[in-house]
């Protein structure tokens, strides 16, 4: 596939390894998510389908959504994209793992936590720093609670400070943490060799709804309600818009409190 998205077949056709290709940043602005939404339509409900991966080129996974659509004007078309992703990958229902070394921030971690195992290496580094914008994460707000629990997910969000992958694991976010990323590739691999392979691509699918009906449930009911009071409250604020412009225009921001 051309464009800022590689897709990847393996192991006869039963894994699709998405690649976010456009380093150093690999940013998921709305040109990287519309070629999402066509990679996983085009190929999500293939019979023998049976891992969907997500990696990034170069030495980060991604550095989130772009801030530049998170303005006023283009947060409401930006989110409703985003979150289709999500409800794309809940229809599906297909078993998902993320791939990640180094940057894993904002947009980009919400993706990497909806999947079903996270593997990070050593230089990975995730993080939510919505707030420090002045803004809010509507899907890790949902999720990193269901994840990790309520109090470590308070304080990622309220802090927006970044975890090593090591801490990652000992939270329970992430399954493995190896060395490097050839160590990572190499540990994603062996695990899907073992444990997902052999199974069934249908009762998978099967497997992947059940365990997952209170987590999409809560999503399916939630996510549009964090999604209108970002939209309708939160960028009706001036501090929201003053986050978004300082970052833009490297500045400080200041808060005004309202």
């Amino acid at each position: 596939m051309a464009g800022q998205l590689l897709a990847e077949f393996f192991h006869e056709r039963q894994v699709l390894r998405l690649t976010f290709n456009a380093p150093k940043a690999n940013v998921l602005d709305a040109a990287m998510m519309e070629e999402l939404r066509q990679a996983l339509e085009a190929h999500g409900r293939e019979p023998q389908l049976k891992l969907l991966q997500f990696t990034g080129a170069g030495d980060h996974f991604s550095f989130g959504a772009s801030v530049a659509e998170h303005t006023r004007e283009l947060a409401p078309g930006m989110l409703k994209q985003f979150h289709g992703l999500f409800h794309l990958l809940m229809d599906l229902a297909v078993p998902t793992a993320a791939l990640v070394s180094g940057q894993c921030l904002g947009g980009g971690l919400e993706l990497a936590i909806m999947c079903h195992v996270l593997f990070v290496d050593e230089s990975a580094r995730l993080g939510q720093p919505e707030i420090t914008l002045g803004v809010f994460p509507p899907p890790a707000s949902l999720i990193l609670p269901m994840k990790i629990g309520q109090a470590r997910a308070d304080e990622l969000l309220l802090s927006g400070r970044s975890i090593k992958g090591a801490e990652a694991q000992v939270m329970g976010l992430a399954f493995r943490c190896a060395p490097d990323k050839e160590a990572m590739l190499a540990e994603a691999e062996e695990w899907t060799i073992k444990q997902i392979l052999p199974k069934s691509a249908s009762s998978l699918r099967f497997a992947v709804e059940a365990a997952r009906a209170t987590f999409n449930d809560t999503l399916l009911e939630r996510l549009s309600r964090l999604e209108k009071i970002y939209i309708t409250k939160l960028m009706a604020t001036d501090d929201a818009v003053e986050g978004i412009a300082a970052f833009l225009e490297r500045r400080p921001p200041i808060w005004v409190n309202h």
